[in-house]
């Protein structure tokens, strides 16, 4: 895990991206310690907020010169929405790096870099990172409809092995991100598959990895409370080398894993049902109750 720095962030820039935004902050003391996979968490609204937890995101960009780093991020609910009415001069508390990033190999190695969604915005410096150490790598990116992909454009800047499919088809192929893996995974002669996205992708993409002779690392999505270590709340069932299965921090011990050792069938919660409760009220209650089901299930 990264040796985090809690500061108040700048927002320099806040931009469309599709059906995302593109966020700018300056953020000291942050840029020169991320690397591909790491995170960060923001607390939005302030000390007197209604939105009590704080969000984790991804870092697309870090830029230790100018101390920026740049998020990508989907409006899902109050916190999202009332991050994207930021404006530049704003400032946000960040706590971050955060978590286990991508292993990068100092020799020269291929690789396919699988996303779905916004899931893609740490693929790119991951990539550039392989490639400066003389490695190869291949993009599949998917997303449900052509307005949710993001990053096509920088794949192709970096490599011509791009696919790209869509649930409906709107741009590239009609299909799943894991539909053209294995041809790729063939084509570039890839001995690691590193992938983001949904947690169901996520375990077929490992499968189709596995099955072509490939590595398989997988950067989860899980819901954190605290991003650090102290909550729980984002536990996960993963087998450690002496083949017991562990509830581990997927915050400190991920985001990113080997996906051989995650037991997918237990890590996906069940759907939450309805509820009249303030969202946030929800949000705290549903994180608990998502880790008590998982303690039941590893019973």
């Amino acid at each position: 895990m990264a040796r985090p720095v809690q500061t108040p962030a700048e927002v320099l820039g806040i931009e469309p991206a599709g059906a995302y935004h593109r966020l700018l902050l300056r953020a000291p003391g942050v840029a020169e310690a991320v690397l591909p996979g790491h995170f960060v968490t923001l607390a939005i609204g302030g000390r007197d907020s209604a939105t009590p937890l704080r969000r984790a995101f991804s870092v697309h960009r870090a830029d230790p010169v100018a101390d920026t780093i740049e998020l990508v991020f989907a409006e899902h609910g109050r916190g999202t929405r009332a991050l994207a009415r930021h404006r530049p001069g704003d400032t946000v508390d960040l706590v971050g790096p955060l978590g286990t990033p991508f292993p990068v190999a100092d020799a020269p190695e291929t690789a396919v870099l699988v996303a779905g969604g916004y899931g893609s915005a740490p693929m790119f410096s991951l990539a550039e990172a392989i490639l400066a150490r003389g490695g190869r790598v291949g993009f599949v990116l998917g997303a449900a409809t052509a307005d949710r992909l993001f990053g096509v454009a920088a794949a192709r800047a970096l490599t011509p092995h791009v696919a790209v499919v869509t649930d409906d088809g709107s741009y590239g192929a009609r299909g799943r991100a894991t539909d053209p893996l294995a041809a790729m995974i063939r084509a570039v002669g890839a001995t690691v598959v590193h992938s983001c996205g949904p947690m169901p992708m996520l375990r077929a993409v490992t499968d189709v990895a596995v099955a072509a002779g490939a590595r398989s690392h997988t950067a989860v999505e899980e819901a954190m409370a605290c991003g650090f270590g102290v909550c729980m709340s984002c536990v996960l069932p993963v087998a450690g080398a002496d083949g017991a299965t562990r509830l581990v921090r997927s915050c400190t011990e991920g985001p990113v894993f080997d996906g051989t050792t995650v037991r997918w069938p237990e890590a996906s919660p069940p759907e939450p049902s309805p509820s009249v409760e303030p969202r946030e009220v929800r949000e705290v209650r549903e994180v608990w109750e998502v880790r008590e089901v998982r303690e039941g299930v590893r019973s």
